[in-house]
C-alpha cells in the first residue's frame, strides 16, 4: 500500500549537515548577482511612489501564486486591498475574505520585519497569519498528532508516499536547530553562508523537510525563502519566487521529492538557483510595467473622466495583461453603473487616445490597454 522502502534526509547519520557543490553554478550565481544590481538600479531610477507600486504588484503576485501551489485561489482585488491597507496607503474596509487578509498581512510582514532574526513566535506569528480562515487546523503551534506527517498521491489503499516528515515529539527539537542554524548563517552569523540564493535554498528544503506544522508549511516555507534573500541582499527582495515556482509546480514537488532522500543536495540547489534567476527576469517586467503605468496615468492626467479613471485602475489591477478577454461595453457598465450608450462612447474614446487597442467588431469588440 505505502512505498517505505527509501530512508529520508532526516533519517541519514549526516542530518542536518548538508553537503553540495557549487562549481557548476557559478554562472547562475554571477547572473543572479549581476541581474540583483540591475533590478536595484531600476528601482533607484522609480520615484517612491512608484516604488512602493512596484512591491505592492510583487507582494500581491507572491500572495496569490504561493497559495495557489497548495490550491487556494485568492481574488488579486482582495490581496491588493490589504496589502495596501496594511501599508496604510487606503481606508478601503477589509475584505470578508480572511485567507486573502492573512496572506496579505504574512507577505507585508516577511518584507517589512526580514532583517530580524527568526525566532519561534515568529514563525507561530505567520502560521496564524495564514491559517485564519481555516477552522480546522490548531494553528500557532508545531503539530503534535501522534500519525505519521506523510506526503501521499493516488487513490485511497494504493497510495504512494513521496516523503515522510519526522515525528511530531521531535519537532521542537528539530525546529529549535533549524532557527538556530537560520541564525547563525545569516549575514552576522558564525557559519555566514555568502550566497544569498544558496541560503534561500537550502532554508527551504531544510524546513520543508522538518514539516513542523500540521498545514501551511510550503507557504511559511516560501516566506523563509523570501527572508533569506533579502537577508543576503541587505534589503527586501524585489521578485517572487512562488510565480515561478507555481507554474513549474510538478518540477518543484519533484526536485524538493529528490532533495529529501539524501544530504548531498546539489541538485536542489541548482534546480532553485535557475528558479530564482528566472524570478528576477520576472521581476524586471514587474518594474517595467509599474513605470509604463505611472507614466499612462501622467500623460493623460486630466484628460479622462471618473469612469475612465476608474476602469483603467481596475484592469490595470490585474497585472501588465489587464483583464481575462479584455473590456468591453458590458464589463464597463457593470463596473461603473454607466448606460450602454456611455459606455461605449466612453470606449471608443480611450481607444481614439491609443489607451485601448480594440479587437473584433461590433458586439464583439473588446478592448486590451496599450502600454
Amino acid at each position: 500500500m505505502y512505498n517505505r522502502l527509501m530512508s529520508y534526509n532526516w533519517q541519514l547519520n549526516d542530518w542536518p549537515t548538508f553537503h553540495y557543490e557549487l562549481s557548476d553554478l557559478e554562472d547562475t550565481l554571477l547572473s543572479f548577482a549581476e541581474r540583483t544590481g540591475h533590478i536595484s538600479g531600476l528601482a533607484k531610477g522609480l520615484s517612491a511612489e512608484e516604488q512602493t507600486e512596484a512591491a505592492i504588484e510583487l507582494m500581491t503576485t507572491e500572495a496569490l501564486k504561493t497559495s495557489a501551489i497548495e490550491g487556494e485561489l485568492l481574488s488579486r482585488r482582495d490581496v491588493l486591498s490589504s496589502i495596501r491597507r496594511n501599508l496604510g496607503l487606503t481606508k478601503e474596509a477589509p475584505t470578508g475574505d480572511k485567507r486573502a487578509i492573512g496572506v496579505a498581512t504574512l507577505m507585508t510582514d516577511v518584507r517589512q520585519s526580514f532583517a530580524a532574526p527568526l525566532s519561534q513566535k515568529k514563525l507561530f506569528e505567520w502560521h496564524r497569519m495564514i491559517m485564519a480562515g481555516h477552522r480546522y487546523i490548531q494553528s500557532g503551534r508545531w503539530r503534535t498528532h501522534a500519525e505519521q506527517m506523510e506526503v501521499i498521491s493516488g487513490p485511497v489503499g494504493h497510495e504512494t508516499v513521496h516523503f515522510e516528515a519526522p515525528p511530531s515529539s521531535i519537532v521542537p527539537h528539530e525546529m529549535a536547530r533549524f532557527i538556530e542554524w537560520f541564525n547563525d548563517t545569516g549575514p552576522d552569523g558564525t557559519r555566514h553562508i555568502k550566497k544569498a540564493v544558496v541560503r534561500s535554498a537550502v532554508a527551504h528544503l531544510y524546513f520543508e523537510s522538518i514539516h513542523p506544522f500540521e498545514d501551511g508549511n510550503g507557504r511559511i516555507g516560501r516566506a523563509l525563502s523570501e527572508k533569506a534573500l533579502s537577508q543576503g541582499l541587505g534589503q527586501p527582495a524585489l521578485l517572487s519566487l512562488s510565480r515561478v515556482i507555481e507554474a513549474k509546480r510538478n518540477d518543484y514537488y519533484d526536485a524538493l521529492q529528490q532533495g529529501q532522500l539524501t544530504n548531498e543536495i546539489t541538485s536542489w540547489i541548482t534546480w532553485f538557483a535557475k528558479i530564482a534567476l528566472e524570478a528576477q527576469v520576472q521581476a524586471e517586467e514587474h518594474i517595467d510595467f509599474t513605470l509604463r503605468k505611472t507614466r499612462l496615468f501622467d500623460r493623460f492626467r486630466g484628460r479622462l473622466n471618473e469612469r475612465q479613471t476608474q476602469i483603467l485602475r481596475r484592469m490595470l489591477e490585474e497585472g501588465p495583461k489587464g483583464f481575462e478577454g479584455g473590456m468591453s461595453a458590458k464589463k464597463y457598465m457593470s463596473i461603473t453603473g454607466a448606460p450602454k450608450a456611455t459606455a461605449t462612447r466612453d470606449l471608443q474614446d480611450l481607444a481614439k487616445k491609443g489607451i485601448f487597442a480594440p479587437t473584433g467588431s461590433g458586439r464583439s469588440t473588446h478592448y486590451q490597454i496599450n502600454l
